[in-house]
């Protein structure tokens, strides 16, 4: 599964976001594949699953190093 933010570009008349490079890669997605998207503008995000949200980035932040180490473990 990928999760991540992405921006809402213009297509023609239509609107569009990419999927970068390296998420094709790792999830094995070739072009013409189908794939699942599920639509959610960020301003819709509950209060309290923001407050989850901003204190797991605290916590990735304050340990970034010991979760790359283990990562690469």
């Amino acid at each position: 599964m990928i999760q991540s933010t992405q921006k809402v570009i213009k297509i023609g008349t239509s609107g569009g976001v990419t999927i970068p490079a390296k998420e094709l890669k790792r999830q094995n997605i070739q072009f013409g594949d189908e794939v699942e998207v599920i639509i959610r503008p960020l301003n819709s995000i509950n209060p309290k699953d923001q407050e989850v949200i901003d204190t797991a980035k605290e916590i990735l932040n304050k340990y970034k190093s010991d979760f790359v180490n283990l990562n690469d473990r």
